[in-house]
Order: C-alpha cells, then structure tokens, then sequence
C-alpha cells in the first residue's frame, strides 16, 4: 500500500466519524427546530393574551368613562342645589343685613341724632303741588287736596322771635319746706352781749338739707273699761291693718311699693337700703307682703277693668316683660297689655300668661263696643271685624316707617313725612284756637281728609315702583293697609290722631324692666300688672302716688262689709274731686 494511501478500516473509521458527526448536527437541528416551534406557539399564545389584555382594559377605559361622566353630571346637579341654596341663603342674609343695618341707623339716630320724625313743610305752597298723574283723582278732588295743603302751609307760618340769651338764676327753695333757723353772731359777741350792739338787720341764706328716714315702731295698745250701768267689760276694737297677721303698717307697704314700681329699685337694694335704718327685712317677708297688697288692690282692680270696658273710646297697646321660665330655667318674654281711658286718668295693665295672641285680645274685648286707638299689630284686624267695635289706627306708626326709609329712598320718604306732617298740623291749629271737639272734627274733614286721600293716592301710584320689602315698600304698604283705620279719627274731635300718650305710659313699665330685670313667674307678672295699673292712674290724675297709697292702705277695709259702696271711690281721681288727697 502506497504510503499515503488509507486502509479501508481507517476509511471506515472516517466515514462513520463524519456520519456519527452529521447525524449529531441533524438531531441538535431538529431540536432547535422543536423548539423554534413551541416559541412560535408561545408568540402566538402570548398575542392573544395581550389582545385579551387590551380588550379588557378598553373596557375598562370606557366603563371609567361612563362612571367619570356619570359623576360629573351628578356633581353639576349637586353643584346647582347648592348655588340654589347659597343664593337663597345669601338673599335671606342680604335681607338680614338691610334690616340690621336699618335697625343699627335707628339706634344710632336714638343715641346721638335727632328723634323727631317731623319734616318742614316748604313755605311756598306751590312747592307741594303733587303730581296726579295716573292717580284717578277726580278735578273737584285735586282742587280740594290743593286748596287744603294751601290753608295748612299758610296756617303754619308762624314769626320765629330772636332768642335772647338768659342768664341762669338760682330758684327759691319751696315755701311749703320746714325752715330750722341756725343763729350765727359775730366772734366774741357770745358771753360778751353787753359790750356789743345787736342790730335787727340781718343778712341771710338759704341750705337744703335731707335727714334720713324716720323709722319709728307704732304701739298699739287697746285699752279695756266697764261700765258702770251693766258691770260689762269691753275692749278696744282691733283696729284692721292692711295685711292680716304682719307687722307691716300702711307707710312701711307704701314706701316699699314706691321703691318698686315708682322708683324702680329691686328688692335687695332696698333691703340694703333698710340696712342703714337699722331695720333688717327678709326678701321672702317683703315678697309675701307684695303678693297681700296685689291681693288688697285685685277687687278693684276688676271693678276699673270693668268700668272701663264699658267706655266708648279707649286705647290699647302692648310691651314686653321677662318673665322665669322654671321649666326652661331661663327668662321668657311675655307680654303685657296698655289699655288706656282716653276722656278719662284712667289706665289698666292686663297680663295674661305672657301673650299677646288674639285669643287674648277677643275674650279682653268681648263685651267693649266703641272706638279702639291701636298701632298696626295684626291681632287687632280681627277686633276690627266685630260687631261694635271701630279701630282707629296710629298715625305716628305710619310716620315712622318713612322716617325709617328716609336713607334708602329719600325722595318719596320726605314726601310722605311731609303730607303726614301737614296733617299734624291741622291739630295744631285745632289747639291754637282751642277749638271744640266739634270744631275740630270739622276742621280735620275740611282739610286733613282732603290730604289724606291725596297722600292715598300718591301711595297707589308709588307702589307698583318699589319693592314691597325696602323700607320704603313697607311704609306704602302700611299706609295702604291701615288706611280706613289711619283715616278715621277724622270723624269725631274727641279720637286722638295717634296712641303717643298711652306709648308713653309704657314707660315705667320699661324702666322696671331695665333695673329690676324680670319677674319669677306669671303670677308676680300679674301682681306688677295689678300695681303698676293704680300707679298709672295716680300719674294720669296728678295725684302724690305716696298720699293715695296712704289713704287706700289705710281705708280699703272700710268697703270689706259695706257692699253698698263702690271702690272705684277709692281711684285717685275720685279722691281728688273730693279734695281728700
């Protein structure tokens, strides 16, 4: 074998090496290719998962979508409901702000600013002309309103005299004052009067001086005798004293009830009070002693409230006082009721359980017939829908709510506060010439009617051009509601054009209030009602309150067993007309 040349074995040996070598690569090529084709189903596989996958989260998307846009509509409407709400309640408080705005302008002006309600009247009549455009006025009517504006504008012209200026003068002391004379000589002329001269002349002045109450204890003692012509013993009468079984006597009851309700002190300064006398006095004793002196004034109490009623001509008016609420454990307000005899010095507080509801009002005034002087509360429209009855309605009420509107509207305001001050005027010429009441109801029709119906209709044209709630809209509505009632006192000289004497009234009431601060409960309400109606009717009659407490305390158990006699002797005027007080 030629060198070079390979045996067949080697050939072999080579061949199955190649083939063993090729068929490794075929079997690791046919595993690739396996597993090149579970990769591709994996692709495949994993494809539709994320087709899947993007399936559901554009489902999703859009389900978000419609929930987002759902939301949003349910916001926006929530978001109306409240705009709604917050411009309601925005309208309620810019409501609530004009009022106390109102209300702080009016306090302001009581504080520091002028109170008077009245406007001057131009001086050239012709300046009052109104405009009747659109009023319905007939010409004879307008002629009528002109004419009488003239007559009042020309009656109030009055000359203003130069003031002059006075000096301040010291006043005498009173005449009626005990005078104790305090002798006073010149130094050294005591002991030595022989070495002096002593004219009659003298020079002299003048001190007040106030020495503390006197306290004193009255002894009674009762003495016993018998007569001679039967042997009998018999004792002195006891005498009857103001409160059964007390020690306090008629001026100790009338010091105290000044102190109270005229002098508006509360009770424990006056126990403070007493103090300084040396006299110590329980809270509980005085308040005992004040429920037995509204009990000795309680019968006639309801003899005036029903001799009043019986009146033809009265006014009636309200006011609050606190009152315990023992439930509440608070103060309450209740209110007590101002009815007033106007021909008469008669007053009477009435307090029933706080109200001032129309249940009230209809059993008061059930049996009245006559005419009513009242303000605009509601209650009495319903009074004036009964049988015999005739509201009159307060033309100071309806001044007021110009005045109130002058700083929202002050055009129509001064107008309105003009015409109603030429009506007043009318009164005043009524009592310049100290005219009748028959003369004085003749010149109220002659010229203060012809103004209100005027005044009537400007107030119909101008309300149609505000709005009803402004202040200025209240006033026209007032006035447009109350006219009949405002327009009434016309008809008889003897009606008052405004319930300003019985607001006055009120006052003490109003005084007792601000230092005493409340009564314990509706009863005690009731016995200040009881008391300060008798303190009202001293001051209406210009009666010494401390005189006529006297002499009731004194002689109220006079009339316990005659029943003949009448009490209402004993009310301060009466007493008066007797020339006892």
């Amino acid at each position: 074998m030629a060198e070079g040349q390979l045996s067949d074995k080697q050939l072999i040996e080579a061949l199955l090496r190649e083939r063993d070598e090729l068929y490794r690569r075929a079997t690791k090529a046919e595993h690739r290719l396996a597993e090149l084709s579970d990769a591709e189903a994996m692709r495949q596989q994993y494809e539709a998962r994320i087709k899947e996958k993007d399936n559901e989260i554009s489902q999703m998307k859009a389900d978000h979508q419609k929930r987002l846009s759902k939301m949003d509509d349910e916001y926006k409407k929530v978001l109306s409901k409240k705009e709604d709400e917050y411009r309601q309640v925005l309208s309620k408080k810019e409501d609530e702000i004009r009022s106390l705005v109102a209300r702080i302008e009016y306090m302001a002006r009581k504080l520091w600013g002028k109170m008077s309600e009245k406007r001057q009247t131009p001086d050239d009549p012709r300046q009052l002309k109104l405009d009747f455009e659109g009023m319905g006025l007939t010409d004879e009517e307008k002629r009528q309103i002109e004419n009488a504006a003239r007559k009042v504008a020309e009656a109030r012209k009055v000359k203003v005299k130069e003031h002059e200026k006075q000096l301040p003068v010291r006043k005498k002391l009173p005449e009626n004052l005990r005078r104790v004379e305090e002798h006073i000589y010149p130094e050294g002329y005591i002991g030595h009067e022989d070495e002096w001269i002593l004219f009659e002349a003298t020079e002299t002045s003048e001190h007040l001086e106030i020495t503390a109450p006197d306290a004193y204890v009255r002894v009674t003692i009762r003495h016993k005798a018998m007569r001679k012509a039967d042997n009998q013993i018999v004792t002195a009468p006891v005498p009857a004293e103001p409160l059964a079984k007390s020690y306090a006597g008629p001026t100790v009851l009338t010091e105290l009830t000044i102190g109270k309700f005229a002098d508006h002190l509360p009770f424990y300064r006056q126990i403070e009070m007493y103090k300084r006398l040396g006299i110590e006095l329980k809270q509980p004793t005085i308040e005992g002693w004040f429920f037995g002196i509204a009990d000795l004034m309680r019968p006639m109490y309801y003899r005036l409230q029903e001799y009043m009623l019986r009146l033809d001509y009265l006014q009636s008016d309200e006011s609050t006082v606190p009152v315990i609420n023992n439930e509440k454990h608070r103060t309450v307000k209740g209110y007590m009721w101002l009815i007033r005899a106007v021909m008469e010095p008669l007053v009477l507080f009435h307090y029933h359980d706080g109200s001032r509801g129309k249940e009230v009002a209809l059993e008061f005034f059930k049996d009245f017939k006559g005419a009513l002087g009242v303000d605009g509360y509601g209650v009495y429209d319903l009074l004036d829908k009964l049988d015999g009855i005739m509201i009159l309605c307060c033309w100071a009420h309806c001044r007021r709510y110009f005045d109130r509107a002058l700083n929202h509207d002050r055009k129509r305001a001064e107008h309105g506060i003009e015409q109603i001050g030429l009506i007043y005027s009318v009164e005043t010429i009524a009592d310049e010439e100290g005219a009748s009441y028959e003369r004085r109801a003749q010149l109220r029709q002659e010229l203060a009617y012809p103004i209100i119906r005027g005044l009537e209709a400007w107030a119909l044209n101008e309300q149609e051009a505000v709005m009803p709630k402004s202040p200025i809209g209240k006033a026209l509505g007032y006035l447009l509601g109350h006219i009949r009632q405002l327009s009434r006192y016309t008809t008889d000289g003897r009606y008052q054009i405004d319930n300003n004497f019985i607001e006055n009234s009120v006052r003490p009431l109003a005084l007792g209030r601000k230092n005493y601060l409340f009564c314990g409960n509706h009863d005690a309400a009731e016995d200040a009602a009881i008391i300060y109606t008798f303190m009202g009717c001293c001051k209406l009659a210009q009666v010494d309150v401390r005189k006529w407490l006297n002499y009731f305390f004194t002689h109220i158990h006079d009339y316990d067993e005659d029943y003949s006699r009448d009490l209402l002797e004993l009310l301060p005027h009466n007493l008066k007309q007797k020339g006892i007080l």
